[in-house]
């Protein structure tokens, strides 16, 4: 126990940074405990925050959702980005040239400023219209438009929180990422309430209350991650002159993160697909479904971590010219991420209604909650080793293959699907729940296959 203790400190404080030697185990766990505890703040967050938007009403919590669904296509493009940056990054540690990595860090964080900011006036100029699009009412646009726009103005700090995550992770200082993240969203969780509740001298904003407590969260964390990115004694020093344009590192991040950014794009418009589907069935079954995908964020978050903890390793190990110790690393993580879903998928599938009910009292969202949490539960198994083998093949800087899966499994088979059984075949909304499971274990299946073949051992980074 004592040696586990001083295993779980280490982790904690990111005392070692390259993980290219040593004990594979040691090296996963090393990794994994920041990730996890950074991505369970994270899922914390999603928790909490609608749970204080639920006591407003149905409508706020359907303003959230509809939001939110759109909102992925920025996730995404930060998402893919930090794919690219972790892969780029991990892979300069590997070699051992820090300098190039930290050219990488500048170059990413200029590009992700630039996106960041033309993502954010398009979804603050056109909020009305997006919220129409979805499927909103007039009275919903109205109360929650004001949401929408800080949202969206917020997209800079939505990128660079992500992004520079990725370069941290990447650079094997999961530690300081884990920092920011507790930052971030520690501080929104504390003025989530005080804002949207208008608790003291400030003002009762409402679900405006809940935007503005996201915006300052995400806002000081990212003001932590350049601090840490840029101090003399940090993995990584980001330097002034890094940050000056270099197009050769531009075209190259921007080549890895086009597989990157365009397979979670992929996986994020289906959901906005299924949310439309969804929203065809009024708003008791948008809030229930909004409510069960941020419960399932709780548990899918912290694999995440697991995830991105073989992605480091991969990128690492393949620097060093270690292509075997990257594959085996990346099969350990996905094994221990199956035993981590299980027992989580368990829990939930047995406790639904006990954990909707924390939520909501609304027997029509509750009970469209807890059949969304039961059926996602059944897929858990499947996903673990989806998630952990797609994200390793990320790290190798082979974003293009994931991208394909996708968009054969998203696209081709779970958006079709869930039409064809919410609709045709009149199953109605657990028809979409059905497909997202059908779909995700068909994604595991293949990535499994594709992992074995081996090919992502020579992509050049």
């Amino acid at each position: 126990m004592t040696k586990f203790f001083r295993l779980f400190l280490a982790a904690l404080r990111g005392t070692e940074t390259n993980f290219t030697t040593g004990s594979i185990n040691r090296a996963i766990f090393l990794l994994s405990v920041p990730m996890i505890l950074e991505m369970v703040m994270e899922s914390l967050f999603a928790v909490v925050d609608v749970f204080f938007v639920a006591k407003i009403g149905t409508q706020a919590i359907a303003t959230v959702g509809l939001t939110e669904s759109v909102l992925t296509l920025v996730y995404s493009v930060a998402i893919g980005l930090s794919t690219a940056a972790t892969a780029l990054v991990s892979r300069r540690i590997g070699e051992k040239n820090v300098r190039g990595a930290s050219m990488a860090v500048g170059q990413v964080i200029l590009v992700s400023l630039g996106l960041g900011l033309i993502m954010g006036v398009v979804g603050f100029v056109f909020a009305e219209d997006i919220l129409r699009l979805m499927g909103g009412d007039e009275r919903l646009i109205a109360n929650g438009v004001g949401f929408t726009r800080m949202i969206f103005a917020s997209a800079p700090a939505i990128m660079l929180l992500y992004t520079l995550s990725g370069c941290l992770r990447g650079s094997g200082d999961a530690s300081v990422a884990m920092q920011s993240l507790w930052i971030a969203n520690g501080i929104n969780i504390a003025l989530c309430p005080v804002f949207i509740f208008g608790l003291g001298p400030f003002p009762e904003l409402g679900v405006m209350g809940s935007a503005v407590a996201t915006t300052a969260g995400r806002s000081i964390g990212v003001l932590y991650q350049l601090y840490a990115l840029t101090r003399v004694k940090g993995v990584i020093q980001v330097l002034r002159s890094d940050v000056s344009p270099d197009t050769g590192i531009i075209r190259h991040l921007l080549g890895l993160a086009v597989g990157g950014t365009s397979q979670f794009l992929v996986g994020s418009a289906s959901w906005i697909f299924l949310t439309r589907i969804l929203s065809t069935f009024g708003s008791d079954v948008v809030a229930g479904y909004t409510i069960a995908i941020r419960i399932i964020v709780f548990t899918i978050l912290p694999s995440w971590g697991m995830a991105n903890a073989a992605a480091t390793l991969v990128g690492q190990n393949l620097g060093a010219g270690q292509p075997e110790r990257a594959a085996t690393s990346a099969w350990r993580a996905a094994f221990c991420n199956m035993l981590f879903l299980a027992a989580v998928g368990l829990g939930f599938y047995l406790g639904a209604a006990t954990i909707v009910g924390l939520f909501d009292n609304n027997a029509n969202v509750v009970a469209i909650a807890v059949e969304c949490l039961q059926v996602f539960c059944l897929g858990y198994l499947f996903m673990a080793y989806g998630m952990v083998l797609s994200q390793a093949l990320n790290g190798a800087g082979d974003t293009r293959t994931p991208t394909i899966i996708n968009i054969v499994c998203f696209w081709v088979v779970e958006i079709p699907l869930a039409y064809t059984l919410a609709h045709t075949l009149n199953w109605g909304p657990p028809g979409v729940f059905w497909s997202v499971a059908i779909s995700e274990t068909l994604l595991a299946g293949i990535a499994v296959l594709v992992f074995r073949r081996g090919r992502w051992k020579t992509v050049q980074v």
